[in-house]
């Protein structure tokens, strides 16, 4: 079951200059960058009281992250995220409906533990749906 909305994601090219511009234009500061191999990613957020932005680069070239910066060089939004009691129960019945929830079947887990799945963008309109179970919990 959707539970609530967690974050944005948007990828970069670089996070240190990413981090710079926000901060100068913005006076937003990202939190800690922790690396997340399983999915090839740098990674901080910037907190936002009841939702948080997720930066990402990528750290190997061989990430979905460092392919979708080799269409969009610029970076861009990749992703939103949906927080949800059970990732397995979620897309289970997801599936049932008829969306298409990507990867192998093989578990996989965010930088924090959490389990994760993502929802093609053919069967969320046209967006690429992150599910994460017990996700970011609201202030």
């Amino acid at each position: 079951m959707i539970t609530g909305f967690s974050h944005v994601s948007i990828v970069v090219p670089s996070l240190d200059e990413a981090a710079a511009q926000l901060k100068v234009l913005y006076g937003l500061e990202i939190g800690e960058i922790a690396v997340n191999e399983q999915q090839g990613v740098r990674l901080a957020y910037v907190e936002l009281g009841n939702s948080r932005m997720e930066l990402m680069e990528p750290s190997r070239p061989d990430s979905p992250v460092a392919k979708f910066l080799e269409k969009n060089p610029k970076g861009g939004i990749h992703h939103f995220c949906l927080a949800v009691d059970s990732v397995d129960a979620t897309a289970q019945s997801l599936a049932a409906n008829g969306a298409r929830v990507l990867g192998d079947g093989k578990p996989q887990h965010n930088v924090h533990g959490e389990r994760i799945a993502f929802v093609h963008p053919k069967d969320f309109l046209g967006a690429l749906v992150e599910l994460e179970e017990h996700g970011f919990k609201r202030a």
